[in-house]
């Protein structure tokens, strides 16, 4: 599903022109990113968690070559599963 088709099935699900739609769903990716950003956890019971995971900085290879290549820190999102989701797919 791409994000066109998720602001048209929200439009379709809660009766809002698409323009709201399309509003609602940009301002609820924005609110968990800025959490994130911030370092903040965003728990949606029922569906999931979304947090920030820090990565250390460590050495990798170069796949083509073999040569050590030096991979800087990082912190990613990760996202785990809530029960209603995992038993949403599983159900």
């Amino acid at each position: 599903m791409t994000k066109n088709e998720l602001i048209a099935a929200v439009a379709e699900q809660t009766s809002l022109e698409k323009d709201a739609a399309s509003a609602a769903v940009e301002a609820t990716f924005e609110v968990i990113a800025r959490a994130l950003r911030a370092g903040d956890e965003v728990k949606i019971v029922g569906f999931g968690t979304f947090r920030v995971a820090s990565r250390a900085a460590r050495e990798g290879r170069d796949p083509r070559t073999g040569a050590p290549v030096k991979i800087e820190a990082a912190r990613r999102p990760k996202f785990t599963a809530g029960k209603g989701l995992k038993d949403a797919v599983n159900g």
